[in-house]
């Protein structure tokens, strides 16, 4: 994992990865760079547009590409136990991380406290495209592989400012939830009242209709027994007036027939009108008997009696006129 350069006299005299050789140490210089993943932390404080610092801390993972266009930059000569002889090395990291810092420090001052705090990614996507647009880093021979923002910090005393209003506004949304929760819960309740109310007024709308079709019934039922009434009281009116033209019929009949039978009388009577009633008596058909003549007699007697002073009737003669 390591890139080894073998200087000898100014002039390169071997070089490539895990080489193994002897070199005499009074006319070689030996360069080794580190080819595998290298992670540089960094940490620096910005600006806010609402002047609050901030401090933005991460991680940066860089492999270094093109160790010879690194040799040419920065030394990377070890002793003879490996040791870098200069502080390079750091430097390349301190140079990775003020990019880092330039690329990120025009976007961290665009936002205000409270965006800055919550667009860690996006503070991410400005570091790794700073830094693979940066003429530095490319003349370095190092290629980015990733950039991860851990942590973006305000001030203590800004936090825990932060920290009371995002309470306070907690506070209130919750309350607000409670709030809404009672609030459901009446409109549930209210919507459960109001459900009650429509199905009792259903069920009495519908009783009220259950009672007026038995009205409707009923009226039908007496309307039908009144007709029936009519027709029947009608019925009786015109047998009875069929009686009643029957009777008068049999009435004027028999009256007529009377009418005949006492024209029929008087038209026989008519002649004896005039006749004497001794000549009546004596046409008749018991006029012959002694009864009758005796009674006659008697009769005679009774309308001449201012002329008779003293008659003496036997008793024997009443026993055989009665018998």
């Amino acid at each position: 994992m390591t890139y080894v350069i073998h200087y000898k006299n100014g002039k390169i005299a071997k070089e490539g990865r895990a080489l193994s050789f002897y070199y005499n140490s009074l006319r070689s210089s030996i360069v080794a760079i580190p080819m595998g993943s290298n992670d540089v932390q960094f940490i620096f404080n910005e600006s806010t547009s609402d002047f609050q610092s901030v401090t933005v801390q991460g991680q940066i993972t860089y492999k270094i590409e093109n160790p010879k266009k690194l040799a040419e930059l920065l030394d990377f000569t070890v002793d003879s136990k490996a040791k870098l002889k200069s502080d390079d090395g750091e430097k390349l990291k301190q140079r990775i991380i003020n990019e880092a810092q330039t690329a990120t420090t025009s976007y961290i001052q665009s936002l205000d406290l409270r965006a800055a705090i919550t667009n860690a990614k996006k503070i991410e996507e400005q570091i790794r495209n700073g830094l693979s647009v940066s003429e530095a880093v490319g003349s370095l021979g190092v290629s980015v592989m990733g950039v991860n923002v851990t942590a973006v910090k305000p001030q203590p005393h800004m936090a825990k400012a932060l920290e009371t209003a995002t309470r306070e506004l907690l506070q209130q949304e919750a309350d607000a939830a409670v709030y809404d929760r009672r609030n459901f819960a009446v409109e549930q309740e209210r919507k459960i009242k109001e459900s009650e109310l429509n199905t009792e007024i259903a069920v009495q709308e519908k009783q009220k209709q259950i009672a007026e079709k038995r009205m409707e019934k009923e009226q039908r039922e007496e309307e039908n027994q009144r007709k029936l009434r009519e027709m029947r009281v009608d019925a009786d009116f015109s047998v009875e007036d069929k009686r009643k033209a029957l009777i008068d019929i049999k009435t004027a009949n028999e009256r007529k027939e009377a009418d005949a039978a006492r024209y029929a009388l008087e038209a026989k009577l008519e002649p004896y009108k005039t006749m004497d009633w001794r000549i009546l008596s004596a046409l008749s058909r018991d006029g012959n008997s002694a009864k009758n003549d005796i009674a006659l007699a008697f009769r005679e007697l009774a309308e001449n009696a201012q002329h008779i002073q003293n008659l003496n009737i036997t008793p024997d003669l009443l026993q055989s006129m009665m018998k």
